[in-house]
């Protein structure tokens, strides 16, 4: 499969060297790292400047795509990261996103409320997955908006399909008219969520069985994140069968108006209709608590293997190294390197990786981790996005990792 990598002239920086690249774009796929307002050594820009990295940040997003020979109008799914202890209007800053995008289908969209970004003064990151075939084409889209479903300002679709891929956006329990359902319950909440899941994926003939990859961010505090998790995944549980999704989950401080869980998802089907084939490797010693059946640590469907959220524990949900953040990642890296190697893969076939590690947002904690991530890797790398956290799934876990992989 024919492999493009991006960095182009004069594009920002990090403050260590990285094999990691701005944008990748494998067959139709196309993925671009979480972008923000740097400069070329590594330094951020237009500190605290809300609206002005928005928009710099999606000028970053066009400029990678062109590179790789696309546009705005490719892209099908956008997840922005973003600083909000609940002074940001989100609607507002949706809207005004929105209207710096193409013309064409609105994207899927996912936006992530954190304490703060990886550098003090940064205040948002946005991730990018935009499709166009390796002739050129534009592969059929479709956007789902279910009757009664609640509206996604910008407006952004709830729902994308493109291809045998389809993106659907964080998914909230609101009632038709925006109104939160069951006020602070998770579990309650987790169930409602998967419900709009289920409606949006029927708009474009797919059921909840055809749902690849399930990133859930939920609302707890440091003490009872893990408790939170398990009984936010025990309710997930009811929804699917093996071999099913991997599932990553990330705690947050803060969702508005008593949400207390958002959940995106990734569906693959054939674009006849028909389900594909999947298959999931779990490897020696990685199930854990933390992912119970029938969710799998890795799967295959298709060209694509998605591997869940790596964190450092044994088979039993100890945390190994406990809030070691340089050798837990070491450790998180071997897992996933033993996960891809049960599909006869290698590391240099991930096209994305997904980090959340635990610190109190400075460069250093990034460095660190990405130092490590980044050997991993053979020039040139895959893209990626780093976002700090307060707090992980379990005291002591200092750090997570998903990853996307594509054969050559």
């Amino acid at each position: 499969m024919k492999r493009r990598y991006s960095w182009p002239t004069g594009h920002w920086g990090w403050l260590i060297p990285v094999t990691h690249k701005h944008g990748i774009r494998s067959g139709r796929m196309v993925y671009v790292g979480g972008q923000v307002d740097k400069d070329i050594k590594g330094l951020v820009l237009h500190h605290d400047d809300f609206k002005t990295q928005t928009r710099v940040v999606v000028n970053h997003i066009r400029t990678v795509l062109a590179d790789l020979d696309l546009d705005l109008d490719d892209i099908v799914k956008l997840v922005a990261f973003y600083a909000n202890d609940g002074r940001v209007d989100e609607d507002g800053f949706l809207t005004d996103l929105r209207s710096q995008l193409g013309e064409g289908p609105a994207p899927a969209l996912t936006t992530v409320p954190i304490p703060y970004l990886a550098y003090p003064g940064m205040l948002i990151e946005i991730e990018t997955i935009a499709m166009r075939g390796e002739d050129q084409s534009r592969p059929r889209r479709a956007v789902s908006a279910p009757p009664g479903h609640w509206r996604l300002a910008g407006p952004f679709s709830q729902g994308v399909a493109c291809g045998n891929m389809i993106f659907v956006s964080g998914q909230v329990a609101r009632d038709p008219s925006g109104k939160v359902r069951h006020p602070g319950d998770l579990v309650r909440q987790t169930t409602d969520v998967l419900e709009g899941v289920g409606r949006i994926l029927s708009e474009h003939g797919a059921t909840l069985d055809d749902v690849v990859k399930i990133n859930s961010y939920y609302v707890a505090d440091a003490e009872r994140s893990g408790a939170a998790w398990r009984r936010s995944i025990g309710a997930c549980r009811a929804f699917f069968r093996g071999p099913g999704p991997v599932v990553t989950g990330i705690p947050l401080r803060w969702l508005p108006d008593s949400l207390v869980i958002k959940t995106d998802v990734i569906a693959m089907m054939g674009e006849d209709g028909r389900p594909l084939p999947r298959w999931s490797v779990s490897g020696d010693g990685h199930v854990s608590s933390l992912l119970p059946p029938p969710f799998s640590s890795a799967l295959q469907c298709g060209e694509m293997i998605y591997v869940s959220g790596q964190v450092s524990v044994d088979a039993n949900g100890t945390v190994l190294d406990p809030d070691g953040l340089v050798p837990q990642t070491h450790t998180v890296m071997g897992k996933i390197r033993t996960l891809l190697h049960g599909f006869g893969l290698s590391m240099d076939e991930v096209v994305k990786v997904n980090t959340y590690y635990k610190t109190g947002g400075t460069a250093e904690d990034l460095n660190a981790n990405l130092r490590i991530r980044s050997a991993c890797f053979t020039e040139p790398g895959p893209a990626t996005t780093g976002i700090s956290l307060p707090a992980l799934t379990d005291p002591g876990v200092a750090i997570t990792v998903e990853v996307t992989a594509m054969p050559r």
